[in-house]
């Protein structure tokens, strides 16, 4: 639940009144704000030592009496989880506190043992700060109102048994699990860029190694709070939350969907709540899940089991210190130094476990070779990598680079040096061996050339007079015919020149 957002206001916006509705021609305004909850990557939960790996476990294993929620469990704050938050705060340029404090979010709910969560309100560990990114109109921004830290609920999972019984089970073995709650500020005013931003702080949070955030394992979850307003007016509309979207795809249209339903509702004088509704990514639209609440029936008050948490000028200067180079950053230097343009430097900076390996290809290849480096990347690697995840462990980038060398050479062609690079990774021969003992160098000497040629024209002489006469479609056939005779192995593009002049320079018949 957002705390501060002016788009996610504690107080609830009324049912807007047909009478109130502006004439049918008015434009309208999207009204965007964006809470993500990530779970941080701890060996541990927040205030116990349970493991948190437990994705494959077995129901309620990992569990214990303080993450159970027992009368007269105590709990003790994770440092790591508190790290990570201050390690995403400094990274979107948010301000850090003297001292936070923890609060206990008040409500009853089968996944909430202790019928409280831990969590914070007024004083949480970052605020401010934003994200800048690229999106199809240009670059934009979204300030962020805070980064908080809580305790993440228990799972439920509701089934039918054979019998044709509902039932509901619960599994505490997510109870307790360090997470961290963003908020944006209510300035997003489209699906795209709403998709956009979730898409950057994922990132974000994967290269500062706070989070795995992958929203498939519920690693990463992304809630919208949407209103809609006439163009111009500064009160918001009424508010719906959205919630359930398990991709970024899911985002985008969940939101053009909810934009979609709230503007028809206007015009048509229907009632707008503010609730909270789900997605339903099979059918394409949102559903009524509740009434929503505000911050008022959570009851906040400080957590009496912990102290304020005074953060230490020299810790917090120690985590900025070690924060990696940061993606806008990368982006930056990758078209600062080596002349690649956004979209390439994008590809690199967002190719997740294979992006050090390509900025390393980059690195040694230099201004001259950058492109050709990062296009046959993108164009072998890539593909493969989503198949085989591992394949460029332990790989050396510095033969890439050599295989884009030869390419740019016009020693090798274009699908040859596509082909060489597949088999390198899954082989490890070096490309130089691959090409050497497979014969694969193209033929650009005018000589084995004109040879070659010679012997297609000779067993063509259909299309060569087709050529003489000006009928230059058939170029590609003989193109084609001399690539066959010599393997492959030909340069194409002189091919095709040689063909032209001897062409000309054979006698009329």
């Amino acid at each position: 639940m957002s705390l501060s957002s002016a788009a996610s206001s504690t107080v609830p916006a009324p049912a807007t009144a047909a009478a109130d509705l502006p004439e049918a021609g008015v434009q309208y305004e999207a009204v965007i704000g964006i809470e993500v909850h990530a779970q941080l990557r701890t060996d541990s939960k927040m205030f116990c030592g349970c493991s948190t790996d437990f994705q494959e476990a077995h129901p309620n294993s990992h569990c214990c009496e303080v993450c159970l929620g027992y009368p007269g469990a105590l709990p003790v704050i994770n440092r790591l989880a508190v790290r990570h938050v201050l390690a995403t705060g400094l990274a979107i340029g948010g301000k850090i506190p003297d001292v936070t404090r923890w609060d206990r979010k008040n409500y009853f709910y089968p996944d909430l043992p202790k019928g409280y969560q831990i969590s914070q309100y007024d004083l949480p560990l970052t605020s401010g700060g934003s994200l800048t990114f690229a999106t199809s109109k240009g670059a934009a921004t979204v300030e962020i109102t805070r980064a908080h830290l809580e305790e993440d609920t228990a799972r439920l999972q509701h089934r039918v048994e054979p019998d044709g019984r509902s039932v509901s089970l619960v599994d505490f073995n997510r109870s307790g699990t360090p997470l961290m709650e963003i908020v944006t500020e209510p300035v997003i005013h489209s699906a795209e860029v709403a998709r956009r931003y979730a898409e950057e702080l994922r990132l974000l949070l994967v290269t500062i190694g706070a989070s795995d955030a992958a929203m498939e394992n519920g690693q990463m979850r992304v809630e919208a709070n949407v209103s809609l307003r006439p163009v111009g007016q500064e009160a918001f509309g009424t508010r719906v939350e959205v919630k359930n979207m398990n991709s970024f795809r899911s985002v985008e249209r969940a939101i053009d969907f909810e934009i979609e339903r709230q503007e028809r509702a206007l015009r048509n004088g229907d009632p707008l709540v503010q609730e909270t509704r789900g997605w339903d990514d099979d059918k394409g639209i949102t559903y009524r899940m509740r009434v929503k609440e505000t911050s008022d029936d959570y009851r906040y008050f400080p957590e009496p089991d912990l102290p304020p948490l005074r953060v230490d000028p020299a810790w917090l200067a120690e985590i900025r210190a070690a924060l990696p180079e940061l993606p806008a950053a990368h982006s930056d230097r990758l078209m600062r130094d080596y002349g690649l343009s956004s979209y390439d430097a994008a590809l690199i900076v967002h190719a997740g476990s294979a992006s050090a390996y390509i900025d390393s290809a980059v690195t040694i290849a230099g201004v001259e070779l950058a492109k050709p480096v990062v296009n046959l990347f993108s164009t072998v690697a890539l593909r493969e990598v989503k198949v085989e995840p591992s394949l460029l462990v332990g790989r050396d980038p510095s033969e890439l680079v050599q295989l884009a060398g030869l390419f740019q050479e016009r020693a090798i062609s274009s699908n040859t040096a596509a082909d060489v690079y597949s088999r390198h990774l899954h082989t490890r021969q070096p490309v130089k061996v691959i090409i050497e003992n497979e014969g694969l160098r193209q033929i650009s000497d005018d000589g084995p050339l004109r040879e070659a040629i010679a012997r297609v024209l000779a067993a063509n002489p259909g299309a060569v007079a087709d050529l003489a006469a000006g009928k230059n479609q058939v170029l590609g056939f003989l193109t084609g015919q001399v690539m066959k005779e010599t393997r492959g192995q030909a340069n194409a593009g002189r091919v095709a020149t040689l063909l032209r002049e001897m062409v000309q320079e054979r006698p009329a018949e």
